[in-house]
């Protein structure tokens, strides 16, 4: 199974619709432990990047990637646009000149991404930030390719172990970012970070999962 450059751009179309109809949840989240912008600034950066979308169509996939992160990384505030931004620009590293990604190439996407968020953002697992629902999905997609499984069930392995690993989040003390100015209070809060990522490997794998 591989991934068309099509179904790469469906992927993104359908995490801004998820990012739209997720908003209010993510900002709620942000509420409790950050600046209550997560929601608002994800689906500005989201809204700008499908509007980007008609220009790039018929450019490679490291193209699409890196426009989207660039996009992001004007569009959308706080520390969510250099993260996510430096996501997208370093899948877009990983995949430059490709029309399609298979297994290995996505591995690949995965773990270059995380390593740019992990330098940008100074996290690791436990400081109650996105690595750590992006830490285990990269690991459960490894495992999952080095066992030979399908793509798809490779893509959902890794978006359930990001639900995992957000969940984790819930009763951790926060060490990076604004929530970490709330000491013990942070505490009993899910990450909104953590969230935002989960959901965009589940609408990877959701969307892809019909793709041959």
């Amino acid at each position: 199974m591989v991934v068309a450059r099509d179904r790469v751009i469906d992927w993104i179309k359908a995490y801004a619709k998820v990012v739209e109809e997720n908003r209010d949840y993510l900002t709620q989240l942000d509420a409790a432990i950050g600046d209550a912008d997560h929601g608002a600034n994800m689906h500005r950066g989201f809204q700008a990047v499908l509007n980007k979308m008609p220009e790039i169509a018929d450019k490679d996939i490291g193209t699409v990637f890196k426009t989207v992160g660039m996009t992001l990384l004007s569009t959308v505030g706080g520390a969510s646009g250099p993260l996510y931004g430096t996501f997208f620009l370093q899948a877009g590293m990983k995949t430059a000149g490709k029309m399609e990604l298979s297994a290995e190439d996505w591995l690949a996407v995965l773990q270059g991404a995380l390593d740019g968020v992990i330098m940008r953002g100074k996290a690791e697992v436990g400081d109650k930030t996105m690595v750590d629902a992006l830490t285990p999905a990269v690991e459960a997609f490894r495992n999952a390719t080095n066992e030979k499984q399908s793509m798809s069930a490779a893509l959902a392995l890794s978006a359930e172990a990001a639900r995992k690993g957000m969940e984790s989040t819930i009763p951790i003390v926060a060490r990076k970012g604004r929530a970490s100015y709330l000491g013990e209070r942070s505490a009993d809060h899910q990450d909104p970070g953590a969230t935002s990522s989960y959901l965009l490997l589940k609408t990877a794998a959701e969307v892809w999962s019909n793709n041959s």
